[in-house]
């Protein structure tokens, strides 16, 4: 495939999966929502972050380590089910029911950069994801740690393009998003897909 059209296709392959509703959209949906522009964009350059290290790490072969090894892999996903799972569960079991500064994330000063980074370094279906996704778009006989950057470069700029939309969007509603009841929903019910999608990371097979 051409230069031109290996990056037309990856960008296309990419907006589709970055336009696919998971968690990264629920955290970014429900921060926007809830706590606040400031803050979804912190959760959004984490999570874009965590895409970063884990291009580096199938650049420079830690994604080939997970995908052969099964103990590996293993302690990763449970590590970040049990992360996933306690933010769910302290999303349901203590909503919040106003903003105030010392209520912040249900903890005071909570770091929604750091989660957002941690949400998708201890998943390791995303490691292997871009491990089995990259190459397929990376044409023969080039380097390949630039264009894994590349490559990876691109979904990020993506992603923080739809999580700009995301939080924009949410900014006409947020007198509405505001309210304490709609405030102890969006926290238990982002708890309560955030505690699926630990489940299903915790389930999942290679």
């Amino acid at each position: 495939m051409p230069f031109a059209e290996n990056l037309i296709a990856f960008t296309l392959a990419a907006t589709l999966l970055t336009l696919t509703p998971g968690i990264d959209t629920a955290l970014v949906l429900r921060t926007a929502a809830v706590e606040g522009r400031r803050q979804a964009f912190r959760a959004a350059l984490g999570i874009n972050a965590g895409c970063l290290l884990w291009g580096a790490a199938v650049a420079f072969g830690l994604g080939a380590l997970l995908a052969v090894s099964e103990f590996g892999y293993n302690l990763l996903k449970y590590c970040g089910a049990a992360y996933l799972a306690w933010l769910g569960l302290n999303m349901l079991l203590r909503p919040r029911n106003s903003l105030a500064p010392a209520q912040a994330g249900g903890q005071p000063g909570a770091n929604w950069f750091l989660r957002g980074l941690l949400g998708n370094v201890l998943n390791p279906k995303v490691g292997i994801f871009y491990l089995s996704f990259l190459p397929q778009f990376i044409p023969q006989g080039q380097p390949l740690i630039a264009w894994t950057f590349g490559l990876v470069g691109i979904h990020v700029a993506l992603s923080l393009v739809w999580a700009a939309l995301l939080i924009g969007a949410t900014q006409p509603l947020g007198r509405w998003l505001r309210r304490e009841a709609v405030i102890r929903w969006m926290d238990r019910s982002t708890g309560l897909i955030f505690l699926l999608f630990a489940a299903r990371l915790a389930l999942s097979r290679r």
